[in-house]
Parts: C-alpha cells; sequence; structure tokens
C-alpha cells in the first residue's frame, strides 16, 4: 500500500522554493483560499513559486484548501441548492484556472459558530448536499480531462465535531478524511495536557486522543484507506502551572494559547533554558515542564509512533500543519524514513498497533 504523506504549506508563512523536499511528500495541501460572496476567493502571493514545486516532483498532487480556523462562508454557501452551486462552480473555476489537482475544505466547523464564524443547525445535512455537488462537479471535469480530481476535508479529531457531520455518508464523495488530531486541548482549557496524543490517557480510555478519533470514524464506516492522521510541527504553552511534579495535568494560571514552532521550540527549549523533556509511554506523547511552564509538542519519537499507527493499522497515510514550521526538516525526515521503512522481515512495533 503506498501511504500518503500529505504537507499544509501556508501561502503566509515563511518559506521559498528551496525549502519544500519535494521528494519526501506525497501532497500539498495549499493554504488559503477563502469564501466572499459565496465564491472562493484567495489574496494568494506565492501560487508561482508553487508551480515551480510541483514541476521538481511532477508526481505531487496540490489541493487548494478553503477556509481554516475563523473563516465564514461556508453556512451560507451550503445553504440552498443553488448557492452550492455557485459555490462548487466557482471553487472549480478556481482549482483549474490555477493548475490544482484538487479541493480540501476546511469547514471549521459545520453547525459550531467558534471563532464568530455563522453557523445553522442544518450545516450537517448541507454540507453533505455541498460535498456531493462538489463531488458531481469534478467528475464531469475529469471526463473532459481524463484526469482525476481529488476532493478532501480537514475533520476535527472529537467526537462532538465528527456527529456534527454525516461521515457515513460524505466519506463516499471523499478520496479522504485529514483528521486534525491536534488541539486536542489547548486554547480553551487552563488544565495542562498533550494537544497531539497518540493513545488515550492512562487511566481514561476513552479520554480524547488520534486512536479515539480513528475509532470512530471506523463506526462509520470510513474505509480505512482514507483516513490520514494528523502530526504538529508545533507546540502549545500553559504559564505559571501549580505543579510540584512534572506539570501534566495540572492547573495553570492560562490556557495552552501560546503556540512555538518546532524550529523554535528545538533552538530554545528542548533540554534547554531549564526545560527537561518527559516522555508519557501510555499516550504515546511528550511535553516539556520548566517547574512552572508546560509545554505539549510533538517530536521524532511521537510522530515515527503515528507513522507505525498508519502503517500497522492500514491507514491512508499522515499528513502535518504546517510545514514551514520545522526549519530544521527533523520532523518530515522522520515521517517520510518511518513511512518508507521496507526492511524484509521487519518486526513491526506492537505498541503502535491497538
Amino acid at each position: 500500500m503506498a501511504f500518503k504523506i500529505i504537507a499544509y504549506l501556508d501561502d503566509s508563512k515563511d518559506w521559498d522554493i528551496e525549502d519544500i523536499k519535494t521528494e519526501k511528500i506525497t501532497h500539498i495541501n495549499y493554504a488559503f483560499a477563502h469564501i466572499r460572496d459565496g465564491k472562493v476567493f484567495a489574496n494568494l502571493k506565492k501560487l508561482d513559486m508553487l508551480k515551480k514545486i510541483k514541476r521538481k516532483n511532477p508526481d505531487i498532487k496540490t489541493l487548494i484548501s478553503i477556509g481554516g480556523w475563523g473563516a465564514d462562508g461556508f453556512s451560507d454557501a451550503a445553504l440552498t441548492y443553488e448557492s452550492r452551486e455557485i459555490f462548487s462552480d466557482s471553487a472549480v473555476k478556481f482549482m483549474k484556472e490555477n493548475g490544482f489537482d484538487g479541493i480540501d475544505l476546511d469547514w471549521e466547523y459545520p453547525c459550531w459558530d467558534q471563532a464568530g464564524i455563522k453557523a445553522r443547525e442544518e450545516d450537517k445535512f448541507n454540507f453533505t448536499l455541498m460535498l456531493k455537488n462538489l463531488r458531481e462537479k469534478l467528475d464531469l471535469e475529469e471526463k473532459k480531462d481524463n484526469k482525476h480530481y481529488l476532493l478532501t476535508i480537514a475533520s476535527g479529531a472529537i467526537e462532538e465535531i465528527m456527529m456534527d457531520m454525516e461521515m457515513s455518508i460524505i466519506h463516499k464523495y471523499l478520496d479522504f478524511i485529514n483528521v486534525m488530531t491536534y488541539d486536542l486541548r489547548g486554547s480553551f482549557t487552563n488544565i495542562t495536557g498533550h494537544h497531539a496524543n497518540l493513545l488515550p490517557l492512562k487511566g481514561e480510555k476513552n479520554s480524547i486522543s488520534a486512536h479515539n478519533s480513528i475509532m470512530k470514524l471506523k463506526e462509520f464506516k470510513v474505509p480505512n484507506e482514507k483516513i490520514i492522521i494528523g502530526a504538529a510541527f508545533y507546540g502549545r504553552m500553559w504559564r505559571k502551572v501549580n505543579s510540584t511534579s512534572t506539570g501534566l495535568n495540572e492547573n495553570a494560571k492560562t490556557t495552552g494559547q501560546f503556540m512555538y514552532d518546532y524550529t523554535v521550540l528545538l533552538d530554545d527549549y528542548i533540554n534547554k533554558n531549564g526545560y527537561k523533556r518527559y516522555w508519557d509511554d501510555s499516550a504515546k506523547a511528550c511535553y516539556l515542564f520548566n517547574g512552572e511552564n508546560f509545554i505539549s509538542y510533538e517530536d521524532e519519537e511521537s510522530i515515527e509512533n503515528k507513522c507505525l499507527y498508519v502503517i500497522n493499522n492500514n491507514l491512508g497515510g499522515i499528513m502535518f500543519w504546517e510545514y514551514s514550521l520545522d526549519k530544521s526538516g527533523t520532523l518530515l525526515d522522520k515521517i517520510y524514513r518511518t513511512i518508507n521503512k521496507k526492511v524484509e522481515g521487519e518486526k513491526k512495533d506492537d505498541a503502535a498497533v491497538v
């Protein structure tokens, strides 16, 4: 099975053509286009650079990601047959005019008015109709161009978000689902915790984790090959933690709202400046603590465990947010080497098989 390695690449971030190691990824989800007056629009400054990147490896598939945290317009665009037609036509037009191989919808989230976006109860069913309409439009283009156009979504990882989508239906219209198995704990709580843990917390079988998210998708009969697990190239910090131990699952004065790129963590925090790195083997997650501030993040060990989980459980692959957040290339290199390790008779890591 060919596993996917999908990089979200943010047009607004600091990166250049030479930074993108095209031989180590299979897909680029290019972020972000948005919705204005029901149509897709974008002010992307590096599209020409993206086209040059693709010329380095023509096998890479590029998708335009529409939406993102706080991006409004989805609920209105999905509301009626007419609005869905307008949206789908504009999305397909944007995709083709800019040389993309598909469309990735990042609606955060149907039925949820977080970050001030408009939401309706009927979003759940309208999202299904939106995806069906878009898939039909893409199918028409496929017949014209003799080429498959991808349709994917980014999905929140918690059960309540998944329940507000008709997962058992929409997966039929999708090539795969990028599960955002990060930010599981963070800006909404002042209790420290893992924001990207693979497995449930020790003694808490039903606690939020990447594994429990994947199991929920399987309950909805989503095929394994359409499930993409998510990795985070950044960490979250809680400040002024009330703890005499390692800081995990303790009260803090702040939430985990403070975010740090892996580049910064590597340079200034991981076993540096008073911060000690800890490993929670039950959750397959790492964290830092200096006696006052707690940082949940991903490193080579946690990401290797996610990759092994993908392999051992026959999932579709792994994606990450966001490429430019690790200037060292350490995390992508670990993903690439683990996913592509083909040692004859190699014993798999049983800890990653659940």
